[in-house]
């Protein structure tokens, strides 16, 4: 059974590269019929912290990836690796190191003022005495020195390393707690791991993880190290490219859908499909497609993705997502229309659910003051009549539906001879306090009677006010 992890560092956020690694490896186990694993690489003490663990989860819960096992945490395994390490020690393919910080660094000199690679040098790989009783150790890994390392890599194709090329690497600190290296390797054969789909920035640690593994007799995983994202200027991304943590998507009014798209898109394609259903990233994503070559970050792309998500979505599922941000604006979005409905009206109009939450808090809310322009062009004097009109009619209606609005607002326009939008934009500059809403009916409809009225009666008395003040 295909088996696939994510196994992030909690050291900061879960970031564009990271949610790209977790998808790439949750499709890939989901295609398949596997099973996904979340591993939480935390070795790392002192830099590692509850709040980026929380932001990881946070992100995963968000994007909808679900996986199904863990979360597992390494700093709950040391009494494992230790064991390993034990083994390996007892079995001759690991030693203790005494060497000194300050020789090391020396040794580190030497070699780059020859412009040879630094490496350690095998100083202790014989059986170094200890100086002192109580003389701090490392414990490195005896690697072959003789041999390649054949990685067939699923998206790079076959990549050869010469062991003569790696040195003996510490898998133990001084303090005792594993290194990196190890924990991979004992975790991925103990958690069953039959693909591990990583960065290829880990291209040059897998030749070392096999070699443990083999000291171990264990079969390693097959590998897949998917390129890295380049920003629009061709350097690595950061943060001043975008480069944020997840849930900064989120409260940019990104669908979580739309990121997932179009982070399936950096590296994989699909003839010229540019927008997938999850469902379709399931059937059709194949990691033996992924380019070879960086792929570039394009925040317009994905502005455009979000819109299309938004216009095409299930108007419910836009919605579940919108409370969040009317939430944001102090808005409760049971004190009005159905939000479903909102939705509804608004999803041709948005590029994001900010926008989105923006723009329908009119329909929540009563504006505080008319936006400026709209009132100064439409908001006249002689709409008075047509305003009046139309609040005598709207209140005398017995259904409060978009049809029979619409057929009042076409009927005053009639009588008073006027083209219908310059009736139904002073209204809509009336109700909402701005130029732009939905189409007029449907904005009445859902602002609901009370509401409309009484903001009739609010600009019919504003500009009768505005009247006195220029006569």
């Amino acid at each position: 059974m295909v088996k696939t992890r994510f196994a992030p560092s909690p050291t900061g956020y879960l970031h564009i590269g990271g949610a790209r690694t977790a998808l790439f490896s949750w499709l890939h186990a989901r295609r398949h019929g596997g099973r996904f694993v979340l591993r939480i690489e935390d070795t790392d003490l002192e830099r590692s912290t509850p709040e980026s663990v929380n932001a990881i989860l946070e992100g995963m819960t968000w994007l909808g990836l679900e996986y199904d096992e863990g979360p597992f945490y390494q700093t709950h395994r040391f009494d494992r690796y230790r064991e390993v390490i034990e083994t390996l020690l007892e079995r001759g393919h690991a030693y203790r190191c005494y060497c000194t910080k300050e020789r090391l660094e020396a040794l580190r000199e030497a070699q780059m003022a020859r412009k040879e690679k630094p490496r350690y040098d095998g100083h202790c790989r014989a059986g170094a005495e200890p100086p002192s009783p109580d003389a701090p150790f490392v414990i490195r890994f005896r690697n072959p020195q003789e041999g390649q390392v054949v990685v067939e890599d699923l998206v790079r194709g076959q990549v050869v390393f010469d062991n003569r090329e790696l040195d003996d690497l510490v898998i133990a600190r001084s303090d005792g707690s594993p290194t990196y290296n190890l924990t991979v390797v004992v975790d991925d054969h103990d958690m069953g791991i039959t693909h591990v789909i990583r960065g290829d920035d880990h291209l040059n640690n897998t030749p070392r993880q096999i070699n443990i593994m083999k000291a171990l007799g264990w079969e390693p995983p097959q590998y897949a190290h998917v390129p890295m994202i380049l920003g629009t200027d061709g350097k690595r991304l950061s943060k001043r490219h975008g480069a944020v943590s997840v849930m900064q998507y989120r409260e940019d009014g990104y669908l979580p859908e739309a990121l997932l798209n179009y982070l399936v898109r950096l590296g994989w394609s699909h003839g010229d499909q540019e927008v997938f259903s999850i469902d379709e990233m399931i059937e059709l994503f194949d990691i033996r497609d992924v380019n070879r070559a960086a792929s570039t970050f394009n925040p317009e792309k994905l502005l455009w993705l979000n819109q299309q998500y938004i216009k095409n979505s299930d108007p419910a599922h836009v919605a579940r997502h919108l409370t969040y941000h009317l939430g944001k604006l102090g808005i409760d979005p049971a004190d009005g229309p159905d939000l479903v409905e909102v939705v509804r009206a608004q999803q041709e109009r948005a590029k994001t659910l900010v926008e989105m939450a923006n723009n329908s808090r009119f329909f929540y809310r009563d504006f505080e003051a008319y936006d400026e322009k709209a009132a100064r062009k439409h908001l006249k004097t002689e709409v008075l009549p047509v305003l009046k009109s139309l609040r005598e009619r709207f209140a005398a209606l017995e259904e409060w539906q978009a049809e029979p609005l619409h057929e009042v607002v076409v009927g005053v326009a009639e009588e008073a001879g006027l083209k219908l939008g310059k009736v139904a934009q002073p209204l809509r500059v009336a109700v909402t306090g701005g130029p732009v809403s939905p189409p007029i009916d449907v904005t009445l409809a859902l602002i609901g009677r009370e509401r409309t009225l009484a903001r009739l009666d609010r600009a019919i008395a504003w500009i009768s006010e505005h009247q006195a003040e220029t006569a």
